[in-house]
């Protein structure tokens, strides 16, 4: 079983909140005191699981600057204010393919001070993000016990785009739970039920909508110009047939194109891709209709 690691600051955390301890009711920013009026050598669980990042610790101990068995003193308060009242801050870092290097983002939310990460590599696109559910799922049960948390992101484009960007927002919002870029256009902390999230949103959608167009321009130019795009085919007729007799036995394209073989050209011997899988078909099934709709239409007099 691995032992919860207590950090040399943490006793900070601790003392951030008062003792709710009867027999100590230490005030924020001093130590817990025993029933004899010394300096305890360890903070009373009632006190220190008040602290999120402390919860499943087994014990928190007073450091040597409190001087713990000496008489007990009270310390000064701390002034209360946004900075130091005690904020619950998860972080969240995503690549979108397993080559990309989580390292910057990782390093950045580290350096903000986000002890508690939830990293993965999966695209926008996935209809789930299983570590980004985690992230969220923890900050919503810290935000019910009255803490305030803010899920920390390297930049927003981390978090998705158009629609999946805009739902995420509407998930935060209904739970209370803050935003913070530290990079980006958008850098600093957002209430995600706010302007500024809400037209994030709306951008991020533009932006993949202006590339597609883009790209579809470019393709155009490139075929008025006699330039052929994208690769040399890798399907041929029996492989169409194949493809079609599985998907009449109900086959997902994943699993039509992990039993098809490419026989010919640079890619021999692998399969084919669900996407190549998927545009055979589609490809297929409007030169049927086609001809079928061909066939019902009378000839022009």
């Amino acid at each position: 079983m691995k032992r919860f690691q207590v950090s040399d600051d943490d006793f900070l955390r601790v003392e951030a909140r008062d003792c709710p301890m009867t027999s100590c009711a230490a005030p924020a920013g001093s130590p817990c005191r025993t029933g004899r009026g010394k300096v305890a050598v360890g903070y009373h669980t009632a006190r220190f699981r008040l602290a999120p990042h402390l919860a499943k610790a087994l014990s928190v101990p007073v450091p040597p600057v409190r001087r713990p068995g000496t008489a007990w003193v009270e310390l000064p308060r701390p002034v209360a204010d946004a900075e130091t009242a005690e904020h619950a801050r998860i972080g969240y870092a995503r690549a979108s393919t397993v080559r990309q290097s989580l390292d910057t983002q990782l390093d950045s939310l580290k350096a903000a001070g986000v002890a508690r990460v939830f990293s993965e590599k999966i695209s926008t696109r996935a209809t789930t993000r299983p570590e980004l559910d985690k992230a969220i799922t923890l900050a919503r049960e810290v935000r019910a016990t009255g803490v305030a948390v803010t899920l920390v992101v390297h930049e927003h484009k981390c978090l998705g785009r158009g629609l999946e960007l805009a739902a995420l927002a509407e998930q935060l919002k209904a739970a209370g739970i803050g935003l913070r870029f530290l990079t980006g256009e958008l850098q600093g902390s957002h209430d995600p039920s706010g302007v500024v999230f809400t037209v994030l949103a709306a951008l991020s959608g533009m932006e993949r909508e202006y590339i597609r167009d883009r790209t579809l321009e470019g393709h155009e130019s490139a075929r008025a110009r006699g330039k052929h795009i994208g690769g040399a085919s890798v399907v041929d007729e029996n492989m169409l047939s194949m493809a079609l007799h599985l998907r009449g036995q109900g086959a997902s394209l994943r699993d039509i194109a992990a039993k098809l073989v490419i026989t010919s050209g640079a890619k021999k011997g692998r399969h084919p891709s669900a996407a190549t899988v998927l545009r055979m078909l589609r490809e297929h099934d409007q030169a049927v209709e086609a001809a079928a709709l061909q066939a019902v239409t009378p000839p022009a007099v």
